[in-house]
């Protein structure tokens, strides 16, 4: 039976590096894959890139309009997964469009995404909420904080300072330097609080 999996990570943890190693075990052993990513990353257009060197084409881009279930039903009914890049920019309707998928046409789906957003309050990301709710296994990909510790958040600077307000997206907003890190939460607190 195929299932729906969501593997989450503070940003730099590896899991678009685990998600092109699984693309090419699939194919390497003669399987089809389907790997998509949302529109919302435009950091690399249509490619997957990692922070060391492996990358690939997605087979497509999605909308936060577009009906995934759909569009894979369609095109994509043969493959035998489904992967996922920057899962927390679906909607919760996608995320279920995800488990049609799973549960229609019988095709495993692996998702990978942050599980928060950069404020670590509020709402966070609608895809990453909804596949925590109903994702079959849920596994957490980790990753160390500049001091050593594990890291659990993602936090937005702007030119160096740490911002704890702002849209949930920003890539680039082309007057400012815009970094993300993955930190602790001692270190959170410390940028936070100007102890750093």
């Amino acid at each position: 039976m195929a299932k729906l999996y969501f593997r989450y990570g503070a940003m730099g943890c590896g899991k678009t590096m685990q998600l092109l190693q699984v693309a090419f075990n699939y194919e390497e052993r003669g399987h089809k894959v389907c790997v998509i990513k949302p529109n919302t990353d435009t950091k690399n257009g249509n490619k997957l890139l990692t922070r060391i060197g492996p990358e690939r084409e997605t087979n497509f881009c999605f909308t936060r309009e577009d009906d995934i279930f759909a569009r894979i039903k369609k095109d994509y009914s043969d493959v035998a997964c489904v992967l996922v890049d920057e899962a927390q920019f679906l909607t919760a309707e996608q995320v279920d469009e995800l488990m049609q998928v799973v549960n229609q046409l019988d095709i495993p789906v692996m998702a990978y995404g942050l599980r928060l957003n950069f404020r670590r309050s509020g709402d966070g990301f609608d895809g990453a909420t909804r596949l925590l709710q109903i994702a079959h296994e849920i596994e957490e990909l980790k990753t160390i904080c500049e001091c050593g510790h594990k890291a659990t958040l993602n936090a937005r600077f702007i030119d160096g300072e740490l911002v704890t307000d702002g849209p949930d997206i920003l890539i680039d907003d082309g007057k400012s330097e815009v970094e993300y890190r993955a930190i602790c939460e001692k270190c959170y607190d410390d940028y936070k609080n100007g102890r750093k």
